[in-house]
């Protein structure tokens, strides 16, 4: 069973691989699609709306404990360009893989 996340933006429950990992450095919400660098983080759907939700809310700074505001340009950008992610997928497949699963055995 997959771990599962709330997204920031829409508040709905969702598999790790379809969402999105945040982290606040430097005071800015920086994209972190590999899930490893160190800090508390913060998952949304990588998604224009989602994204734009959690930064009218102001959800990101409270999700990742940060008094001050956060910088979210870099967020915002990935999730509103064409290829979605800095890996080349689309925002809809971060973390999946558009192959069909392979039978085994």
């Amino acid at each position: 069973m997959e771990p599962v996340r709330t997204c920031l933006g829409c508040r709905s429950r969702a598999d790790k691989s379809t969402l999105l990992r945040v982290v606040a450095v430097d005071g800015a919400v920086i994209p972190d699609p590999s899930a490893t660098l160190p800090g508390r983080g913060a998952w949304v759907h990588p998604t224009t709306e989602c994204v734009e939700k959690s930064i009218v809310r102001k959800t990101f700074g409270r999700a990742l404990r940060v008094s001050s505001s956060l910088a979210t340009e870099q967020i915002l950008a990935l999730v509103e360009s064409p290829r979605g992610s800095t890996a080349g997928e689309s925002p809809q497949t971060v973390g999946t893989s558009s192959e069909a699963p392979q039978r085994k055995g």
